[in-house]
Order: C-alpha cells, then sequence, then structure tokens
C-alpha cells in the first residue's frame, strides 16, 4: 500500500512540474512577445517622425490634400419684437421712431469654411516651418529614455543605440541654428541607424526592405541642396538594388506584387531628376514613391 502511495505522490509531483514549466514557458513567450511588439512599434514610430521631418524641410506631404479651416464672421442685426409694442398712448411719432432704433442690435456670429488645399510639390513653399519642427523634435526627446531601455533589451548593439541619441543631440543643434543643409546631413546619418534596428526586431521582409531602400532615397535627398549629383545619382542605384530583392521574393502575396513591381519603376524613375539635375522634379517622383510605399506597410 506505502509502495502504491509513493507512486502516487511521484506522479503527482511529476504533474506539478510538468504544469509549471507549461505555465513558465507560456508566460515567458508571452512577455517576450509584448516587449518585442513594444519595440517594433517604437522603431516604426521613430522611422515615421524622422521621415516627417525630412519632408516638412522641403514643405512635402505626402496626402495629395488637406483640410483648410477658416472663421468667417457675420454680423447679423436683431429687432427687439416688442420694442414698437410696448409704447405707451400719447408717444410721438419722433419717439416711437427713437425707440426703435434703439431696440435694434447688432450680433456677430463665427462660421466655419472648409476648404481643400492641394499639396504639390510645384505649388509648395520654400518657407520652412521652423517653430513646428522645433516642437516635434523636443517632443520627442520625452520618448527617447523609454525607447532607450526597450532597445536595450532587443538584440540591437548597444553602441548603435547610443550613437543614435548621439546623432540625435546633433541634429537637434542644426535645427536650433535652423541650418538646412547641415539639417538634412544629420538626419541621413540618424536614419542610417533605423535599418539596422529593423532588421533585428521586424519579422516583416517587405517592411525591412522598405525601410532599407528608403534610407538609400533619404541619403540621396540629403544632397539635393549641395546638388552632389553623382553621389545622389549612387544613392538611387543602391536604393534600386536594396528593393529589387522583392522582385524575386516569392513569398509576397500576390496583391502587393504590382505595387511592388511599380514601386521599382519609380525609383529608377529618379535617374532622370538627376539626368536633368532638377529638384523640384526629384522631389515630385520622391513624394509620389513615400505615397506608393505607405500603401503596402
Amino acid at each position: 500500500m506505502k509502495k502504491y502511495k509513493k507512486l502516487g505522490y511521484i506522479f503527482l509531483i511529476i504533474i506539478i512540474i510538468i504544469l509549471s514549466v507549461t505555465v513558465y514557458a507560456t508566460v515567458s513567450k508571452d512577455t517576450d512577445k509584448i516587449e518585442k511588439d513594444k519595440s517594433i512599434a517604437e522603431v516604426e514610430f521613430l522611422e515615421d517622425k524622422l521621415v516627417n521631418v525630412f519632408n516638412q524641410l522641403n514643405d512635402i506631404d505626402t496626402r495629395n490634400y488637406n483640410i483648410s479651416v477658416n472663421n468667417i464672421t457675420k454680423q447679423l442685426k436683431n429687432q427687439d419684437e416688442g420694442g414698437s409694442n410696448n409704447q405707451e398712448e400719447g408717444q410721438s411719432e419722433s419717439e416711437n421712431s427713437n425707440s426703435t432704433s434703439n431696440d435694434t442690435t447688432s450680433k456677430s456670429t463665427q462660421e466655419k469654411e472648409f476648404n481643400l488645399k492641394n499639396n504639390g510639390v510645384l505649388t509648395s513653399t520654400d518657407e520652412i516651418n521652423w517653430d513646428n519642427i522645433k516642437n516635434q523634435i523636443e517632443m520627442l526627446y520625452s520618448s527617447i529614455p523609454t525607447i532607450t531601455l526597450d532597445l536595450y533589451q532587443s538584440n540591437i548593439n548597444q553602441d548603435d543605440i547610443l550613437n543614435f541619441n548621439r546623432e540625435f543631440d546633433n541634429l537637434t543643434v542644426s535645427i536650433k541654428e535652423e541650418n538646412k543643409e547641415v539639417c538634412l546631413d544629420e538626419l541621413s546619418k540618424l536614419y542610417n541607424y533605423i535599418p539596422n534596428f529593423a532588421q533585428n526586431i521586424l519579422d516583416d521582409e517587405i517592411e525591412k526592405t522598405l525601410i532599407d531602400t528608403k534610407n538609400n532615397i533619404l541619403k540621396a535627398y540629403s544632397k539635393l541642396d549641395s546638388k552632389n549629383w553623382r553621389e545622389i545619382s549612387e544613392n538611387i542605384k543602391q536604393a534600386s538594388n536594396s528593393f529589387s530583392k522583392l522582385l524575386t521574393n516569392t513569398n509576397i502575396d500576390t496583391t502587393k506584387q504590382y505595387s511592388i513591381s511599380k514601386i521599382y519603376i519609380m525609383i529608377n524613375e529618379l535617374q532622370n531628376a538627376v539626368q536633368v539635375q532638377d529638384e523640384t522634379i526629384f522631389l515630385i517622383k520622391y513624394k509620389n514613391i513615400l505615397e506608393e510605399m505607405n500603401s503596402i506597410k
């Protein structure tokens, strides 16, 4: 009898150990997934913010239209309905007229007028809204410590994270000084870390390739003001080579293959802007490429 009791205890202990290991593995797996998802969201957040600053330096909006709101003030005259009826008997005609005039009041109301504003490159302004850029960069500083801690927990080289933070400070200095050419160069250096972060964190091959391709396009973009067309051409070639990996990827959904082929053609079309050495043509094509890339994320 004692022998069966011992076997029962042993069997119970084994079950408890198996259940404990299973629960621990499940919890650990869920925790790892949560941390990874958080890191992915933060890398995508950084990528989006940096591209947005790139675009603002040339007044580029990837939306074709914005809704502008104007306040319209209208003057309304309201007459006291009882003004002429409450006159006492014997009141003179002039008094009656004066009373009616006093009962008429002027009121103002505001209405909103909504208009669609075209966001084309050819109709954009050269004026940079530095105050808006400064505010965005300053707000990012509150997110950097949290992002840094989360990236440390990923398989990312810690030196790369520290260097990214250092480059972010350099970018801030150039923005404070409102030096567009230096700012573009610092942005390019900063964005250059994003493909490495993405490679270690993201699982989606399309998104990783898009970021790597965009990195080379943004390098070309950053040289527009210096008119270094030779290097711009090289950056575009690198972007084309990077993106071409998706053309031979058989695991991509057929619904995305058309957009991928289209983007590849658009990237190579950027070389035409190099041949004519025209910044505006480059920016028009760059804007269209970003819009198409955003559509397949």
